[in-house]
């Protein structure tokens, strides 16, 4: 049975969303070596120095990776829809779409 839907759009728009979550990690290693470097401040209260470690583990959190995480379960889902698509689905409509499309002769 032939498929009604485009496996090729499927696979670019999850391309996409994937570079749009990789794009999330530069930030937050950058708010992570601020958070960092105003632990430095001098006579820092501990109060703040607490509230600084949370937000670092928070991006840390953020950022690692595994599974659990939100950046890790972003691209959990994605690798999901990629692998939920039909064997060389993708493949054989990148190939049709070179070929360019033919009509099919009905007897």
């Amino acid at each position: 049975m032939p498929i009604k839907w485009s496996p090729i759009r499927v696979s670019e728009a999850m391309d996409m969303i994937e570079e749009y979550v990789n794009q999330i990690i530069g930030p937050l290693e950058q708010a992570r070596i601020v958070a960092q470097e105003a632990r430095n401040i001098a006579n820092l209260p501990q109060y703040v120095d607490q509230h600084l470690l949370w937000i670092i583990g928070e991006i840390d959190r953020a950022i690692g990776g595994s599974e659990w995480e939100p950046v890790g379960r972003l691209k959990a889902g994605i690798q999901s829809v990629r692998e939920s698509l039909p064997n060389r689905a993708v493949d054989e409509e990148k190939k049709r779409l070179d070929n360019g499309s033919q009509l099919s002769l009905a007897v």
